[in-house]
């Protein structure tokens, strides 16, 4: 039995099977969007992880450290990509519950979600999840931490280089820091429709 998402995804891939190609992104001068410590050779890591410090991110490079962020917040039930889990899972002792199914229906019970990213962009500090790339993708919006995995490899310089990047995928989120909002009396507010505690790791 088909989801009401796969109906709809259906109905779209429907209207634009006829058309003879996706139309072109709109032309634009990369030159004028490329912040200046992001010109040239740049290490990318250091620079992501700077930037992500910015937007109150936590840029991680050790697994046993993650494992110490998550037992000072109280996070030990979680979810984490079934690929990831056999590289992470030595790190973690048995006072942690972590599952690689990300059941819908219990969706409160997951204190933190660990999933792979498809990218990063040092400039901004920006993750980039796609539904290809992201294993339980519920599990990077829905828990209170988000634990995004990536490598060096993965992390663009920049915005126009992203965009260039950017995947054939249904669904592409670009995730800047934990969630925010300052709708309320220009108030900020984080974790209000994601997490609030969003963490990236290194794995080389």
């Amino acid at each position: 039995m088909s989801t009401d998402r796969e109906t709809i995804l259906s109905h779209v891939r429907s209207a634009l099977a006829p058309l003879p190609q996706r139309a072109a992104l709109p032309d634009w001068e990369a030159e004028l969007v490329i912040m200046r410590q992001a010109r040239g050779n740049v290490d990318t890591w250091p620079l992501f992880a700077e930037r992500l410090r910015g937007v109150n991110g936590t840029p991680l490079t050790a697994v046993a450290d993650l494992v110490t962020l998550l037992e000072k917040g109280g996070w030990r039930h979680g979810y984490c990509d079934p690929v990831l889990w056999p590289k992470l899972a030595p790190a973690f002792p048995a006072t942690f519950k972590v599952e690689t199914v990300f059941d819908r229906t219990r969706v409160d019970d997951f204190q933190f979600g660990i999933t792979r990213a498809t990218g990063a962009i040092a400039e901004t500090g920006t993750l980039v999840l796609t539904d290809a790339g992201t294993s339980g993708r519920l599990a990077a919006l829905a828990p209170w931490v988000h634990v995004a995995v990536l490598s060096r490899a993965d992390i663009c310089v920049d915005v126009p280089q992203a965009v260039a990047a950017l995947p054939r995928d249904p669904n592409v989120i670009w995730v800047t820091g934990p969630s925010k909002t300052a709708d309320v009396e220009g108030i900020l507010i984080e974790g209000v429709h994601g997490p609030g505690v969003q963490v990236a790791l290194l794995l080389d």
